[in-house]
């Protein structure tokens, strides 16, 4: 944990899950630009009067840091991350900020903005595509003296980012660099933006060609933020080749769903199979949702869908076999603090003699992990870039043996 300085106070701030091993802050050059000039102003651009400013909407705070230090102003967050959202409400908590009291609306990319905005801050997502489908989400609730303040660091702010602020809110300038980070101003009203009541081009839908494994044929729908949006990415396509479908009625887990490929494929081979999908984004789960109702046809659909830390919501011993495709990226950080708490969060729910399968880039090495955590570990399949894993939970041994 870590003590962010602002000029609206001091706070301890973590990520979530917290974990006293993670050199990651919960913030970074960023957010502390951001929350600078909105109190003394940068260059041209004075300082925003928070205290009048009417409603305040934060579009991307990465773990609660400028929901934290903007809460006496009441601010709505509208993140796509449910781990975020953990994260601004321990971060809040810590900090004896809390919720109960109103003081912080929290919404998700799957919501409704609120009806009317006037102080916009943006930080810029990893996804274009992202940033895209939300400035359509809000255009139509900003209006001409919406203050509209974005912010990311260089290397997250291109003209393609920049581009899209013009043409769906109104003319956009940025700020100059300060430690790595920049500002983003747009002026809402531009006559020439794109001002629809409806979210853009998402989501985007295709069918999977017949080099597509046990995927082949199946149509996949994709929300905005979803990795390899139009066509099946390379990962998935090779675990698509190898996993098992004839699960013999079995409880599935699809861990770091995405548009629900993975778990879609095994529903339809096996419409007997219990499938649990489930990812930390709302927009996934959302595209998995709509992935498995445009491909499953029998009557009896048994599937769950939740958003929230892997499988952590599940039961010990509940699983048969758990199929996932972990991330190496946190935000633009490279970690595989992520695969590795998926990978101990399988092992915890999976029944003895219970399969995690796993796909990822051969250097990542994972094996040795599972082997750590399971004792075993098999190349299913591999390639020069990929490889597919097997581990077992192996069967608890008698006392006597």
């Amino acid at each position: 944990m870590n003590r962010l300085t602002t000029p609206f106070g001091s706070y301890e701030l973590a990520r979530f899950p917290e974990d006293p091993r993670d050199r990651l802050f919960a913030w970074d050059a960023a957010d502390e630009y951001l929350l600078r000039h909105l109190e003394s102003g940068t260059g041209e651009r004075g300082p925003v009067d928070l205290a009048g400013a009417g409603q305040i909407t934060v579009i991307g705070d990465r773990w609660g840091a400028l929901t934290t230090a903007l809460a006496a102003h009441r601010p709505t967050q509208i993140t796509d991350s449910s781990l975020t959202r953990s994260a601004t409400m321990a971060n809040l908590d810590r900090n004896g900020i809390g919720t109960a009291k109103g003081t912080v609306t929290l919404l998700t990319t799957q919501d409704a903005p609120p009806e009317r905005i006037d102080v916009l801050l943006v930080r810029v997502p990893k996804s274009l595509a992202l940033l895209e489908d939300q400035l359509y989400r809000v255009a139509p609730h900003v209006h001409a003296g919406t203050i509209v303040v974005g912010a990311g660091m260089v290397k997250e702010i291109h003209t393609s980012t920049l581009r899209l602020f013009e043409k769906i809110l109104g003319p956009t300038k940025t700020s100059l660099a300060e430690k790595k980070a920049r500002l983003i101003f747009c002026t809402p009203g531009n006559p020439g933006a794109t001002r629809p009541a409806t979210p853009g081009p998402w989501p985007l839908t295709y069918v999977v060609d017949e080099d597509g494994g046990s995927g082949a044929g199946l149509t996949v729908v994709n929300h905005a933020g979803i990795f390899c949006a139009d066509r099946l990415d390379v990962g998935t396509r090779f675990f698509l080749q190898s996993i098992p479908t004839n699960t013999d009625g079995a409880r599935v887990v699809d861990l770091g769903c995405g548009n629900g490929v993975v778990g879609t494929a095994v529903a339809v081979a096996d419409p007997r199979a219990e499938v649990v999908f489930t990812d930390e984004s709302y927009q996934a789960v959302a595209s998995a949702k709509a992935t498995f109702r445009a491909n499953v046809t029998h009557e009896r659909e048994r599937a769950d869908f939740l958003v929230g830390d892997g499988v952590a919501m599940l039961d010990p011993g509940s699983v048969d076999l758990v199929l996932c495709n972990p991330p190496f990226h946190s935000h633009q950080a490279t970690t595989d603090a992520t695969a590795l708490r998926m990978f101990a969060q399988s092992r915890k729910v999976l029944r003895p003699g219970g399969e995690l399968w796993v796909v990822a880039n051969r250097h990542m090495g994972y094996h040795t992990h599972l082997r750590r955590l399971f004792g075993n570990s098999e190349v299913a399949a591999s390639e020069p870039k990929f490889v597919v894993l097997r581990a077992v939970k192996r069967r608890e041994q008698p006392r006597n043996a």
